[in-house]
């Protein structure tokens, strides 16, 4: 346990606000304790994995909870998948390519997504038409309010688009650990984001998941600023979700706007293209800014608090409104 720790190196802002209290996890027996100590027991308390869908506004002044366990249990296999365990701690890209080296499928388009395997369920991350909830079996948690051991099913998990039960009840329950369900057989997603076109030059016979994965890492390191160079969470704004009539009508006012079906009643718009028409891209207030390269990428090019890079987030949500009748909806979480 820390006292007023800085939290500088465990969010890929790199903003410097501080824990009051900073807790590594290593097992159950550990998150019970924590529960359980009359110091913190009626403290605020953050889950952290590695802070790369975060942004602190202020110091928090509570207890961060900084998931450490990761290792991987095979549970064995059935109807042409296997069964995976996966703790919470464990780094997504890391299992990503851990996955790809066992043979299994499933996960090469979600390459390269920072952060850990405890923060995917409650994003419900996803990259290059693919989301987590399409290998998700299972997951073990610990509601922090009342220490109980809960289990959650597909259902119970109540994944959207980048939403879950978890998202919609943040901070009640501390995920241990996730169950995958991976095919043995591939089945490719290429029909997104130009991953056919960086693919070209391989015949369907040719193509692997760590083709596949490499080209996915290919295109997001093109658009997306390493978070080691210059502080950013990757997207900031999600993709709107709007009425099929309203997009209909955007679509006729802007022709060389981006629409994708959602569903049968609803389009999804590019919030990049948005942004950039209102001339965001590359913008820089104080430290605060966008990328240069990703309209939707805010970033933070050294010393910038978290509170002016909301303030400019704010300002960008409230042009794209203005001009375009869509409100935007951040994706990293506000503390």
């Amino acid at each position: 346990m820390f006292e007023n720790i800085s939290l500088e190196a465990h969010n890929s802002f790199g903003i410097a606000a501080s824990a009051r209290y900073f807790v590594s996890l290593e097992s159950a027996d550990d998150i019970i304790q924590v529960l359980d100590d009359a110091r913190w027991k009626n403290l605020p308390k953050l889950i952290l994995g590695e802070g790369s869908n975060i942004l602190f506004r202020t110091d928090f002044p509570g207890v961060v909870l900084h998931l450490g366990d990761a290792h991987i249990e095979e549970l064995g296999t059935s109807d042409g998948s296997v069964f995976l365990r996966v703790s919470a701690g464990y780094s997504w890209h890391q299992l990503v390519l851990e996955t790809i080296r066992r043979g299994y499928f499933g996960l090469e388009n979600l390459s390269l997504i920072p952060g850990t395997v405890g923060a995917a369920p409650i994003q419900n991350i996803g990259a290059y038409g693919v989301e987590f909830k399409s290998c998700f079996h299972a997951l073990d948690a610990i509601d922090l309010t009342t220490g109980e051991h809960r289990q959650f099913d597909l259902e119970a998990a109540g994944f959207g688009y980048r939403d879950s039960y978890f998202k919609q009840n943040l901070g009640q329950y501390l995920i241990q650990s996730v169950t995958l369900k991976l095919p043995l057989s591939p089945v490719w997603h290429l029909d997104y984001g130009g991953l056919r076109d960086t693919l070209a030059e391989y015949s369907d016979d040719e193509l692997s998941a760590k083709k596949i994965s490499n080209a996915v890492c290919q295109l997001r390191r093109q658009k997306l600023p390493d978070p080691a160079m210059v502080g950013n969470a990757g997207s900031f704004f999600k993709n709107p979700i709007i009425a099929q009539q309203q997009a209909d009508q955007l679509k006729t006012d802007h022709p060389n706007l981006p629409v994708f079906k959602h569903d049968n009643t609803h389009s999804k718009l590019s919030a990049a293209w948005l942004i950039e028409q209102c001339g965001w891209k590359g913008f820089r207030e104080g430290a605060a800014g966008v990328s240069a390269e990703h309209a939707l990428v805010l970033v933070n090019h050294g010393g910038a608090s978290g509170e002016s890079i909301w303030q400019l987030a704010q300002k960008i949500q409230a042009s794209v409104l203005v001009r375009f009748g869509v409100a935007l909806e951040p994706e990293p979480r506000l503390v």
